[in-house]
């Protein structure tokens, strides 16, 4: 039983998870936000695009 209770107690091998999880909720983040801002950013691209064929 102390060895199940030592175990559970043990905060060894957590500080490994908790950045992947961090991370994994930041690239979900950030792929949420750029698929949001997906019209916005084709817009821009074409509009950038525009200028330069008709600047030359």
């Amino acid at each position: 039983m102390k060895t199940l209770l030592d175990f559970l107690n043990d905060e060894g091998g957590s500080s490994a998870a908790e950045y992947a999880l961090i991370l994994a909720i930041i690239g979900i983040g950030i792929v949420a936000a750029a698929s949001f801002m997906r019209d916005a950013i084709s817009g821009a691209m074409t509009e950038a695009a525009n200028h330069m064929n008709n600047a030359s």
